[in-house]
Parts: C-alpha cells; sequence; structure tokens
C-alpha cells in the first residue's frame, strides 16, 4: 500500500486526475484503459491497480506497465464489512479523484459505496436495467432480445442499478451463442469505458442528486452503436 497522500496538493502539483482500478482476474478493461492513457487519449494518471485475488493475472500486466499494484485478498477477512473496511484503506492510501471497477467480482457494501459516492463506476454487461447481475449474455439471448449490449454507470447500493453514464448496443445475430455474443459486447466495452472516465477526467461528467450531468460531445461517437 502506497503513502498516504495530501489530496489537495497533490491536485495543485498535477491537475492530472488520479484513478485507482479494482479487478478480480485479467482485467481486460483495466487493459484498455491503460491502453487510452498509454496512447495519450485518456488524460489520467493510474496511481494503482489493486486486487481482491493474489493470482490475478491483471496484476502482472500492470506492473509490467509501471501501474503499483496491490492485493486486498477477501478470502484474509472474516466478512464482507471487514473486507470493504481494509479495501477502502488500501484505496485511500492513492487518494484517488476516482475508483473505477473492472471486473472486480465482490458485492460491496453500502457504506463503502456512499464513501465513494459520485466518483465509482462500474461497467456491465447488458443495457442496464436489463440483466442485471451474472450470465447476462446467456440470459438475452434466452429471452430472445435482437439488441445486447454495456453500460457503464455510477455505482449506488442497488446491484447494477447505478446511474447510467453511456450505454453501447450490438445486435444479436442469427446463431450467436453467449461466447460470441460476449466477444462482440467486449469490444463496446473497451471503448465506452474509456470515454466515460475521460469525461469524468475532464470535468464533463458528474453526479448530482443521483443524476447523471453529462457535458459531452455532440454528436456521441458512431461506434456506441454498432450495427
Amino acid at each position: 500500500i502506497g503513502p498516504k497522500q495530501n489530496r489537495t496538493s497533490d491536485r495543485d502539483s498535477n491537475p492530472m486526475k488520479s484513478v485507482v482500478i479494482l479487478i478480480s482476474g485479467r482485467g481486460s478493461n483495466m487493459e484498455a484503459l491503460l491502453a487510452a492513457v498509454a496512447r495519450g487519449e485518456l488524460p489520467v494518471r493510474v496511481a494503482a491497480v489493486i486486487s481482491n485475488r493474489p493470482d490475478a493475472k491483471g496484476l502482472e500486466t500492470a506492473a509490467a506497465q509501471g501501474v503499483p499494484t496491490a492485493v486486498v485478498d477477501h478470502k484474509a477477512h472474516a466478512g464482507r464489512e471487514a473486507f470493504d473496511a481494509a479495501l477502502a484503506e488500501c484505496i485511500d492510501g492513492y487518494a484517488p479523484d476516482l475508483v473505477v471497477l473492472a471486473g472486480f467480482m465482490r458485492i460491496l457494501t453500502e457504506g463503502f459505496v456512499r464513501h465513494y459516492e459520485g466518483r465509482l463506476l462500474n461497467i456491465h454487461p447488458s443495457l442496464l436495467p436489463s440483466f442485471p447481475g451474472l450470465h447476462t449474455h446467456q440470459r438475452a439471448l434466452e429471452e430472445g432480445v435482437r439488441i445486447h449490449g454495456c453500460t457503464v454507470h455510477f455505482v449506488t447500493p442497488a446491484l447494477d442499478h447505478g446511474p447510467v453514464v453511456v450505454q453501447a448496443a450490438v445486435p444479436v445475430l442469427d446463431g450467436d451463442d453467449e461466447a460470441t455474443l460476449a466477444a462482440r459486447v467486449l469490444q463496446q466495452e473497451h471503448l465506452v469505458y474509456p470515454l466515460a472516465v475521460r469525461w469524468f477526467a475532464e470535468d464533463r461528467l458528474t453526479l448530482e442528486g443521483g443524476r447523471v450531468r453529462l457535458a459531452a460531445e455532440r454528436p456521441l461517437p458512431a461506434t456506441l452503436i454498432s450495427p
């Protein structure tokens, strides 16, 4: 865990916003965010990548790019509250402006979510409010929907029901199975998550009174709907 930082002085010396990314596995959305930073398309400093699993492959990816990493193992804590308290302490050690969930497979307590209210983002592989929770692609196929996609949203205590920032849609094609549909949605995830984080970094995205306020470019990029 990195040393505590003075949030005000850090912002004064470096106006670029600081981000902490939480992962549980490979972290493909983390990879997309890091790639966008490397290309100069995402004006943030990734202060750390933190995982609840010591064997998460994304930790190696982040470390290879010089990003500090840390592990807060959920198995080492007696319950959700204890784990979330330890996780928050670790996150706060890096004094981030924004916390980004990128395949972080833990249900967070209300206290944790309230602590980061307005600066905690998640990406979900469905067009919320449809198909919250797990197995979204298979459920979409079983329901016979013709449009599927992904959603970036602010995290609230209600699981997968936070205010929507941006969504990307893809068609459900004849012959799709769970794997092919998931791959098509994942391509869109890698486009819209860096976009949403960039809006936050440029002070164009805020959460006010439970509603998203977005001063984004108009029209939105055509990639947000993939026919």
